[in-house]
């Protein structure tokens, strides 16, 4: 990110949610961004991914400047490069795990979906959970899930907002410990929104926000 400014501007004038963002990520590292609440962690993720627009500066993701591209390029690249993981696991409720795994895998048309969404499952410990829907799954089962289907397509940078933040503390830890060796075994970038301090001292880099602004980055 490169000196990166998110504004919004109303009635009652500009506010700015991001000031003067400015890091890189190499290949493979892991980042957690941490501060308080309404720092602007979130809205930094949205912008990492495409998915909203800065006020000003610059976005690269594998050395592609992202708010160069129209929407559609920016969705491809998304497609491709990018995976996501959420606090609310985001699963289709009407799809079993394999399905939700092989789906951006068909999206992108694949042919190997199946196989590869199986291989996938197995990784995350959930081969005998293949045709189960998420209401029959536990919480850190549906978070596995998620975190196959984010990483079923080998993804250049893996994007997670407290992936852990609705799970029990042993539940967490080894959803947690997951994700760090899928980001190891595949060179995944990863950077991760935690409010939980273990969580982010497990990580390579510690960004702190505050007020929209990087105070430290360790």
């Amino acid at each position: 990110m490169d000196h990166v400014w998110k504004s919004v501007t109303d009635s009652t004038g500009t506010l700015a949610i991001l000031r003067d963002i400015d890091f890189q990520l190499a290949a493979g590292e892991t980042a957690a961004l941490v501060g308080a609440s309404g720092s602007g962690k979130s809205t930094l993720l949205t912008l990492i991914a495409g998915l909203d627009t800065p006020t000003q500066g610059t976005v690269r993701i594998a050395d592609q400047d992202i708010f160069a591209l129209d929407e559609d390029a920016r969705a491809a690249l998304r497609a491709e490069k990018v995976g996501f993981v959420f606090q609310s696991f985001q699963l289709l409720g009407n799809l079993t795990a394999l399905e939700n795994v092989m789906l951006p895998l068909e999206l992108a048309g694949r042919r190997d979906a199946r196989q590869a969404a199986t291989e996938m499952l197995a990784r995350v410990g959930l081969s005998a959970r293949l045709g189960h829907y998420p209401r029959l799954m536990s919480g850190g089962e549906q978070q596995r899930v998620a975190l196959a289907r984010a990483f079923v397509v080998r993804p250049a940078l893996l994007l997670a907002d407290e992936p852990t933040g609705s799970l029990d503390f042993a539940t967490g830890e080894s959803v947690m410990q997951l994700m760090l060796d899928l980001n190891q075994e595949l060179g995944t970038t990863l950077v991760l929104v935690t409010h939980d301090r273990a969580i982010a001292a497990r990580c390579d880099r510690r960004i702190t926000i505050e007020a929209g602004q990087v105070v430290a980055s360790v």
